[in-house]
């Protein structure tokens, strides 16, 4: 097979492109993710799209091809997904810290992301230091949150041909479509998660905004912190909660407006090291949390008490 007919499609530039169906972009997106297609149209699909930009029904075609080629991940109670994949490279990455947090309050977590990042220090290179489970399988997994710790699946663990599709920007030079699917990747049950979606530019906030509702998510979407699905921990971004695609206003959170009055101390560096001592620093309560995250764990545990409370018969345990 070729996607050829789908490039011509995509690929007439940002004005005359036109959005692929659904089931169109799942079939693409299949063909891609199981290596039907050649390097040099997979090319042509990366800038094409890059150009373009994804539309809804391309999304949710995408993502549902992604999801039919992860390993599935269950649990027998309602969970937080964090989908982590830029790190950071000004602030510290506080992704593990929101996990311990929730994980604190009884929540399994699971993060998932790529291993290593040049240039940028990864939730898996902090999770690593401070000693938290790297899963290999299912089993890691639900030990893991037997033990009442977050967990971290590599996505090469989770979905390999999603980390092959997301490792071509090291050929091509620039992040692709598998970039976008991974940051709204839910591996679990339909129903049985919460996951964190965030995004950087205000467009995509607009656009993720419509995906959510069309595709009945369970999500709480926020503008990340370096593209990390945590609030920064200077300022509240503001925080929309979805219950089976409905915006849950009662229970979202507005953006922090005005001047701070206070900054809270951060670490001087935001390398693997002196960011796990940090988190550390704060779950043993040495020093306090920056109020965005606790602001932001207790968004998510209210959003959870609301997707319980949607779905009864979902929650065994």
């Amino acid at each position: 097979m070729s996607i050829t007919n789908y490039i011509k499609e995509i690929g007439r530039g940002k004005e005359g492109a036109r959005s692929l169906s659904r089931e169109q972009a799942q079939d693409l997106m299949s063909q891609v993710l199981d290596g039907q297609v050649s390097d040099l149209e997979l090319g042509a699909f990366a800038m094409a799209m890059r150009i373009k930009g994804e539309s809804v029904d391309e999304l949710a075609g995408f993502l549902q091809a992604t999801a039919a080629r992860c390993l599935p991940i269950a649990c027998d109670r309602t969970l937080v997904v964090l989908p982590s994949y830029n790190g950071a490279r000004k602030l510290p990455n506080l992704t593990p810290l929101l996990a311990l947090m929730l994980a604190q309050e009884g929540v399994p977590v699971l993060v998932h992301g790529m291993p290593e990042d040049p240039g940028r220090v990864t939730t898996a290179d902090i999770f690593q230091v401070l000693g938290l489970p790297l899963a290999r399988d299912t089993d890691d997994v639900a030990q893991a949150w037997r033990r009442r710790e977050p967990v971290f699946i590599r996505t090469d663990t989770l979905c390999p041909p999603l980390a092959r599709l997301l490792d071509a920007r090291w050929t091509i030079g620039l992040r692709n479509s598998g970039h976008t699917v991974a940051k709204l990747l839910d591996p679990c049950a339909a129903g049985q998660a919460l996951r964190v979606v965030n995004y950087t530019h205000p467009e995509y906030g607009t656009m993720l905004t419509d995906f959510l509702q069309r595709t009945t998510a369970n999500a709480l979407l926020m503008r990340g912190t370096e593209g990390e699905p945590v609030a920064d921990p200077r300022r509240l971004p503001r925080m929309d909660l979805f219950i089976d695609g409905q915006p849950r206003a009662e229970l979202s959170l507005s953006a922090h407006d005005g001047v701070l009055r206070e900054l809270p101390v951060l670490p001087r560096t935001c390398d693997a090291a002196t960011t796990a001592l940090y988190i550390q620093s704060v779950i043993s309560g040495e020093k306090p949390a920056p109020a965005p995250l606790t602001q932001q764990v207790a968004c998510l545990l209210d959003g959870l008490a609301a997707l319980e409370r949607a779905h009864p018969k979902e929650k065994t345990a």
